[in-house]
């Protein structure tokens, strides 16, 4: 496979040059226009930030990609999908209130909010890939309405992942929460009995009679369970809890095919800004001190390359004095400066495995050539 074409400008300004600008003249020169939008919806896919978490990325540049859709004819709308843990984010209206809250609102970024995966998590689109570990893939239903597919992700550490980039945006965040599910886990929840009243209401919305009442409380049967979900997104309690058994590879090779089953059949374009680059997910309603300096800005119609891109730009800077990364690298004796960041953030982590299962099923390559504009 031929290299592709990542496109690259840093956050050093001349004089009357904003960074909104940059950003702009990024997108123009990596080929944002070659993208007919004339009367399409454009999704646009972003991490809005957990309620308490600062790290995220500032609504401003949403402005700039919503706007130069806009532009060129086409539809905005800023959109992400539920989160399958419990937090700001678990349902459609404590999601939008805290994008509200963090600046995402349609004043600031000229577009409308969809949370694509509706109220309660269970508004899924089904894509059939037929890939070596999902088969179906869970899709916010709004994210597959959309005709064009864009992403603008903030680059930073992942406990799991190793980082989150493109294909974590991507894979992960396009996932309804039964796909979250399915790529954090063997598919099956089970039942806190702490914290559940025996309300029935996991019976009630289950259509394959999984959930089994003992002595006033409930628990799963995983013979008659199918993963889909449905119970963890009702339970009023959050007594319902996704289980954690499979390893870190297994779900990087599964936010790989997520991500091949939303970007399949459509044009997209991917952004990613390095920028406090925090050592753990905007998920986390806390964010630490970055591990790096800010890098800069990168553009590419393949999201593999960038996110190599990325990592290779990101383990060429020094380590941050206290950060985490810095703590871990005096731990574990280590000065030498070839190390491999995003390893060292998080030992337990790898992000390799995401990169080349994606290049092996066709979404990218690794290979590319930086261009800086």
């Amino acid at each position: 496979m031929e290299k592709s074409t990542v496109y690259f400008t840093s956050f050093k300004i001349r004089h009357q040059e904003t960074l909104l600008q940059k950003l702009h003249h990024l997108m123009k020169k990596a080929g944002f226009e070659t993208i007919d939008f004339t009367d399409k919806y454009a999704a646009i896919k972003i991490h809005f930030g957990e309620y308490g978490n600062l790290a995220f990325l500032r609504p401003n540049y949403a402005r700039v990609v919503a706007d130069y859709v806009k532009e060129r004819g086409g539809k905005p709308f800023l959109t992400d999908c539920n989160t399958l843990y419990v937090g700001s984010r678990k349902n459609a209206l404590d999601h939008m209130d805290t994008a509200y809250l963090n600046g995402f609102s349609p004043l600031q970024t000229g577009c409308h909010v969809i949370i694509a995966d509706g109220l309660k998590g269970t508004d899924e689109a089904l894509i059939p890939i037929n890939l070596e570990y999902v088969k179906e893939a869970k899709i916010g239903r709004a994210i597959m309405d959309a005709d064009v597919f864009l992403t603008l992700s903030h680059f930073k550490g992942h406990e799991e992942a190793g980082f989150g980039g493109a294909l974590k945006n991507i894979g992960m965040g396009c996932g309804s929460r039964a796909g979250k599910m399915e790529q954090h886990s063997d598919g099956k929840p089970y039942v806190d009995q702490s914290r559940c009243v025996g309300c029935h209401a996991c019976e009630k919305i289950c259509a394959h009679g999984a959930p089994v009442f003992e002595n006033g409380k409930a628990w799963i049967d995983h013979d008659r369970c199918v993963g889909c979900g449905r119970c963890l997104a009702i339970c009023p309690k959050n007594a319902v809890e996704p289980t954690y058994q499979d390893s870190v590879k297994l779900l990087n090779y599964k936010i790989a095919e997520y991500s091949y089953a939303v970007l399949k059949g459509r044009p997209s374009f991917h952004i990613s800004l390095i920028c406090d680059v925090s050592p753990f997910c905007d998920c986390h309603a806390e964010n630490d001190i970055p591990i790096i300096p800010d890098v800069g800005m990168l553009a590419s119609f393949d999201p593999v390359a960038l996110d190599q891109a990325c990592v290779d730009l990101c383990n060429q800077m020094p380590v941050i004095a206290g950060s985490r990364l810095d703590q871990h690298l005096k731990e574990f004796g280590s000065e030498d400066s070839n190390h491999e960041h995003f390893h060292m953030n998080h030992p337990d982590a790898e992000w390799e495995t995401c990169l080349e299962h994606a290049e092996k099923i066709g979404i990218g390559t690794r290979k590319y050539e930086l261009i800086t504009v």
